[in-house]
């Protein structure tokens, strides 16, 4: 059963997972997902989410994608589950319908996610951020010795994070993003020694580690539910380097102008040991591909700002 954003409550009643005498009472979407389609379902007993996977990107219909990524999120799901710590900030899993691709998971309510950070119209409290990294550190000390490999969805993102952003000709504009964008990116696309270590960078990504990683934890990805932060959509996730999820959050608490606030976060609350060099590179890596890849955030940076953030990316990759 093919869900959309036009599903009716026949279509929905197709689906194994409702209480006798329940009824479907609305139906919309829940939130801005880029991959999935996801259904907010308010009934007369409960509110869930239905989360389908397609074999494409749902905000780019154009680029394929593997449809078995929600059994990866789900069992990402399933392992913190054993961890009461994690377990509470995630949606409780309430079904999932393996033929469908579609899991059915506790409706956190529709506060938002963190996105209001780039621009200033939504706070992170300081006990938030430190909840943050002590989700990353619990997360990463995790033992686990088998996990789904995800390499589909890896190979994916590699794509437009180690590879797509970097080429001379890509057909994106990016003066289509910001008028003078396209030409200041070729500083960075012609840099050859640069290329060299992200490409590196994107070997050892596609490679398999001993940490799990949620691997997309940015403030799309925590959301807010009666005030407390909860993290959602690990479907990225896979067995790799701890530094990478701290390098993708340190990239964006850059985005934030919450720098120092961020570093100082990790220094206090994260425990586990880590590369700190590795990080800063995986740090710049996604600085740069969030200004000139197709991956863009709501930001309202100056060109002149962009192009000091992606000075810094390229001391962090070089350093």
């Amino acid at each position: 059963m093919q869900l959309t954003y036009e599903s009716l409550p026949e279509d929905l009643f197709q689906l194994d997972i409702w209480n006798p005498e329940e009824s479907i009472i609305s139906i919309a979407p829940a939130g801005e997902s880029n991959m999935n389609v996801v259904l907010r379902v308010k009934t007369n007993q409960r509110s869930i989410i239905l989360k389908q996977s397609k074999p494409y990107v749902r905000k780019f219909p154009q680029i394929p994608a593997p449809i078995d990524r929600i059994d990866v999120e789900f069992n990402f799901y399933y392992i913190i589950n054993s961890n009461k710590f994690l377990a509470a900030y995630s949606p409780e899993i309430l079904k999932y319908c393996i033929t469908d691709h579609t899991l059915v998971t506790q409706d956190l309510g529709d506060e938002g996610d963190f996105s209001g950070l780039y621009s200033q119209s939504r706070e992170l409290t300081s006990d938030q951020l430190m909840d943050l990294v002590t989700y990353l550190d619990t997360l990463h000390k995790l033992p686990i010795s088998t996990f789904p490999e995800n390499m589909e969805m890896r190979k994916l993102n590699h794509e437009h994070v180690f590879h797509f952003p970097f080429m001379e000709e890509n057909g994106f504009d990016l003066d289509t993003i910001q008028s003078g964008l396209q030409e200041l990116s070729f500083d960075w696309k012609k840099d050859s020694k640069l290329k060299q270590e992200i490409e590196k960078l994107g070997n050892r990504y596609l490679s398999t580690g001993n940490t799990l990683l949620h691997g997309d934890f940015y403030p799309g990805s925590w959301i807010s539910s009666s005030g407390e932060i909860r993290v959602i959509d690990p479907e990225f996730s896979f067995l790799g380097d701890a530094e990478f999820d701290l390098g993708v959050f340190l990239a964006h608490g850059d985005f934030c102008g919450m720098t120092e606030s961020f570093e100082n976060a990790i220094e206090l609350n994260y425990y586990k040991s880590f590369d700190a060099r590795l990080a800063n590179q995986y740090r710049g890596v996604e600085l740069l591909r969030r200004l000139i890849g197709i991956a863009q955030l709501p930001l309202n940076l100056s060109l002149e700002k962009k192009k000091a953030l992606m000075e810094k990316a390229r001391k962090f990759i070089l350093s």
